[in-house]
């Protein structure tokens, strides 16, 4: 057991463990770099001068790390008064370099991501994979046929180093660390995540994955994600997220940029299985060009807290935005999850749907503001909000804001909250199938529309997930 998942406490409030399956850490002792707990000026320098970053990357750390402090704690959403941020280690690298091939991978993080099935997903189906271990992304891949075509997928740290200029010129445009108290917490403390670029028509048909995992307790992990998909181009990026099952919680606040240039397309597909003591505060915004596509699928398990909200803003004439998201919430869990879309150019359409369940007590809810310009006309949106409750313990809530200012647009929302029926029970119990069984099959059927969206193996996985969820949901 790592030396930090001491058995107390903490300011976190405390999480009973259960059969998570993806509870298990390994000791830190062995890493390159841990800071000490805590969050001032000078571990902003520390980060920094580890990275070997240039000087306008530190000036920019350093103007986030003022806002972080001066910026407030968000008294709407979640529950946020636990956190303590002097508790959380900032910075632990695992390694001093990430592996290119799977045998220059530690053996402790080598051990984590087989059991996690890393190595066999990248055999099996993948283009790209990237695993990022606590701060920083410890073994990477692209398979040569994407290399070849110009595609670049590094960890953020090399997109920086290698490709300075490109960074520069995207880095925090579309998330201005202002944006909000944790795209300032990211800019100051980011470690790892992703930079991709797609070069112009290039169509890379075989999605690139990352992982993320927390090992240490009391960890932060501020990975930083930018995608760059140039004209005509197209992507889809898939990101995985675990965590141990510590007594003490962890705090996960990412940032994730993306520019879709001129009738590109992205899918960006995020997987969440995090363990139930993890804060995660994630801002997700993509910028996309006239007849872009952007799309968002976002499944939401685990974690204490999760606020997230993919955007996208719809920059030129017939950008398209379509966000898809399921959350599930269970006991001491609040999913507070939607999106956001804002329209500034004409003939620009979204589409959000959003699907949450909630049992033992836990609680959903859809956040989600629609901005259409005065320049947007002939705009069209539509959200689709369905809530499940399983029992008469948990809530649903929907918190939509729409701001229209043009007369010529389209907007559509609807909203359900709906439980499971004693009639659906009684009808599928009568064909011979047990309660537990009827209520998976229900609930499946709830989210059926948005898993197929999914690459086959992974829907698979997320009814497996939710299968686990489901047991001993009874009563």
């Amino acid at each position: 057991m790592s030396r930090f998942a001491q058995k107390k406490t903490s300011a976190f409030e405390s999480t009973e463990i259960d059969s998570y399956e993806y509870g298990f850490s390994y000791p830190t002792e062995g890493y390159a770099h841990i800071l000490k707990p805590g969050l001032t000026e000078e571990t902003v320098k520390e980060i920094s001068a580890i990275k070997q970053e240039p000087e306008w990357m530190l000036r920019l750390r350093l103007e986030a790390y003022q806002a972080f402090r001066a910026k407030p704690t968000p008294a709407w959403g979640g529950d946020l008064s636990q956190i303590n941020y002097d508790e959380i280690r900032y910075y632990l690298r695992p390694t001093d370099q990430a592996g290119k091939t799977w045998d220059d991978v530690p053996k402790e993080v080598k051990e984590t991501f087989d059991r996690l099935g890393i190595p066999q997903a990248e055999r099996d189906v993948l283009a790209g994979v990237k695993a990022q271990y606590d701060s920083e992304v410890v073994y990477g891949s692209l398979k040569n046929v994407w290399a070849k075509d110009g595609v670049i997928f590094l960890s953020m740290d090399e997109g920086l180093q290698q490709y300075p200029e490109l960074v520069r010129e995207y880095f925090s445009k579309v998330i201005p660390f202002g944006d909000n108290k944790f795209s300032a917490l990211n800019t100051a403390t980011w470690s790892g995540g992703s930079f991709v670029y797609i070069p112009k028509g290039v169509h890379v048909k075989m999605p690139l994955q990352t992982y993320f995992r927390i090992n240490a307790a009391n960890a932060g992990q501020f990975e930083r994600t930018l995608i760059i998909v140039d004209e005509g181009a197209s992507v889809h990026y898939i990101e995985g997220c675990t965590a141990p099952s510590f007594s003490s919680g962890s705090l996960h606040a990412a940032v994730v940029e993306i520019y879709v240039k001129r009738g590109a397309r992205c899918q960006y597909t995020t997987v969440q299985n995090w363990y139930k003591n993890i804060y995660n505060l994630v801002t997700k915004r993509a910028y996309v060009e006239a007849e872009a596509e952007m799309i968002w699928t976002d499944f939401n398990m685990g974690s204490k807290l999760t606020m997230k909200y993919p955007g996208f803003v719809l920059a030129g004439k017939g950008a398209k935005g379509e966000a898809l998201s399921m959350a599930m919430a269970g006991a001491g869990q609040h999913q507070d999850t939607g999106s956001k879309a804002i329209h500034l150019a004409p003939y620009t359409s979204s589409t959000i749907v959003a699907k949450s369940i909630s049992k033992s007590g836990g609680r959903t809810s859809y956040r989600g503001l629609i901005n259409v310009g005065p320049k947007a006309h002939h705009s069209k949106n539509t959200v689709i909000c369905d809530a499940l409750l399983l029992d008469g313990d948990s809530r649903s809530d929907t918190y939509p804001i729409d701001k229209i200012y043009n007369k010529q647009v389209e907007i559509q929302h609807e909203a359900t909250v709906s439980k499971i029926g004693d009639d659906q029970l009684f009808y599928l119990m009568s064909r011979g199938v047990d309660e537990e069984q009827a209520r998976k099959l229900i609930v499946n059927g709830f989210i059926d529309d948005l898993v197929r969206k999914l690459p086959l193996e992974y829907a698979v996985e997320m009814n497996r997930l939710i299968d686990h969820e489901m047991e001993g949901s009874i009563g």
